[in-house]
């Protein structure tokens, strides 16, 4: 079993049990997933440690199916650093400073065709069924 080689500053333990909440994937079940050797407790454990062998680290990723590369170097202050530089004010879901270039003319108007095509496939299907009634009654 060989150590992985990253960042001192990344916790790959806490980064597993990070990922693995996000996930809504419980310790039982990883250690189920993990085989015979493996339990609640010990990936307990395994989420303490600062470094992660990299075949273990393989396997849960495998299971999680995140790259390992994902919990290797995830660091939470490079995510908030990215967070707090991409998202200011305006910039989410919700913010009452949003505006939408809908034309409601230009919907209306497409609202209408598409009613209209609708009509006249309606149509074209009475007529077609017209037509089998007349055979089929036309045939006695």
């Amino acid at each position: 079993m060989t150590s992985t080689t990253s960042n001192p500053k990344i916790h790959e333990g806490r980064n597993l049990k990070r990922f693995r909440e996000m996930l809504g994937i419980k310790q039982d079940f990883l250690a189920f997933e993990l085989g015979e050797d493996w339990n609640q407790q010990k990936i307990s454990l395994l989420e303490q440690r600062e470094k992660i062998d990299s075949d273990i680290l393989e396997q849960v990723s495998a299971i999680l199916k995140i790259p390992a590369e994902a919990i290797r170097n995830f660091d939470e202050e490079q995510a908030i650093n990215v967070i707090s530089n991409t998202f200011h004010d305006g910039a989410f879901i919700g913010s009452s400073e949003i505006t939408y270039h809908n034309n409601p003319l230009a919907e209306i108007k497409k609202l209408h065709e598409d009613k209209m095509e609708l009509y006249e496939r309606m149509l074209k299907e009475k007529d077609e069924m017209m037509g089998r009634l007349e055979r089929l009654i036309g045939g006695r």
